[in-house]
């Protein structure tokens, strides 16, 4: 009898450890997730802020410049459409 009682005593841990294994695992998957979102959340927002600042910055300029391009070339157009004109009007 004794022996049996320490055997059901030894797999009575070894099952427990199993379990408990299973179970803080699970825990602590849930608890790191709930963590981590946290964390990554802030992490997130501090290295968007200064992503986003770095990236519109340089979005910025990049946007700028082809936005006076663009802008450019359709006021060179326009102009040029008015001039045409004009110099149309007063050549005949």
């Amino acid at each position: 009898m004794a022996k049996k009682k320490v055997a059901a005593k030894k797999s009575a841990k070894k099952a427990t450890k199993k379990v408990a294994k299973k179970a803080t695992k699970k825990v602590a998957k849930k608890a790191t997730k709930k963590v981590a979102k946290k964390a990554t959340k802030k992490v997130a927002k501090k290295v968007a802020k200064k992503a986003t600042k770095k990236v519109a910055k340089k979005a910025t300029k990049k946007a700028a410049k082809k936005a006076t391009k663009k802008v450019a070339k359709k006021a060179t157009k326009k102009v040029a459409k008015k001039a045409t004109k004009k110099v149309a009007k007063k050549a005949t």
